[in-house]
């Protein structure tokens, strides 16, 4: 029990001095104060390339945390977006969805606090011309919005992200690779919003891939989550590996060292 106890305590002590590593960065969007985390690597390149973070649908979580402080240890500047805003963070499930809805269909102010953020990681020291953006569940529906948008970047990763988008907006061209990670048992897309996903991809020309891992449902990268896949969102390790494997061959591949 006390090597139980240790181990556990090892963990905390290491998690607190992982994220110790995380700056603090209040910035604006008009009157709306943001607080965003901002995270530099050690070892810096001549390319210093540049990773935006886009969190779920409660804004700023642990998990967002863990990804930047894995990246920098990769040799990228991480950035974690607010994109709610304070005094706007959810406080349950139930105002994330409304929240997070708002943005999804005001997609355009979710584009301008997705590049508001960007501003800040390149004040951190990223290459503006060397910048990919990630996000998970919300995130990464902001991911393909980024895209969606124009936004100047090498590349967008999306982590069990939401894929649909109004029928009703124009389809145009989307100029950066997109990468999509997909829970294969995920109940919350539904064949529809796949198939339109994918036909979105092919008509703009796309350099597109999506990747499903088998027994995996929403939210498959994030351990706090648990294992119960019947709940809709669990944790899969296997997923959840293989996901972070994918995104590290893709940065390898838009990104300049």
């Amino acid at each position: 029990m006390k090597s139980i106890k240790y181990f556990v305590l090892g963990l905390l002590v290491y998690s607190s001095a992982a994220f110790a590593q995380l700056k603090a960065i209040t910035y604006k969007d008009g009157n709306q104060v943001l607080n965003g985390l901002e995270i530099t690597p050690k070892k810096k390149s001549s390319q210093n390339p540049g990773i935006l973070i886009l969190p779920a649908w409660k804004g700023i979580d642990n998990a967002s945390k863990d990804i930047a402080t894995d990246l920098a240890a990769l040799g990228y500047y991480a950035f974690i977006a607010d994109i709610y805003g304070e005094g706007n963070y959810p406080k349950d499930n139930a105002e994330a969805g409304k929240k997070s809805g708002v943005f999804k269909t005001n997609y355009k102010d979710y584009q301008k606090r997705i590049s508001l953020a960007l501003d800040q990681l390149i004040l951190a020291g990223a290459n503006p011309d060397n910048i990919v953006v990630i996000g998970y569940c919300f995130g990464g529906t902001g991911a393909l919005e980024a895209a969606r948008g124009h936004l100047d970047l090498q590349g967008v990763v999306s982590f069990h992200g939401g894929l649909a988008r109004d029928a009703a907006r124009a389809i145009e061209p989307i100029t950066v690779p997109v990468l999509v990670c997909h829970g294969a048992d995920d109940p919350y897309e539904s064949k529809e919003e796949i198939t339109a996903f994918q036909q979105e991809m092919r008509d703009t020309k796309a350099d597109w891939q999506m990747i499903y891992y088998s027994n995996a449902v929403h939210g498959f990268t994030n351990p706090e989550y648990g294992n119960d896949n019947s709940k809709g969102a669990a944790y899969n390790a296997k997923a959840a590996k293989r996901s972070f494997d994918h995104l590290k061959l893709f940065l390898n591949e838009v990104l300049k060292k």
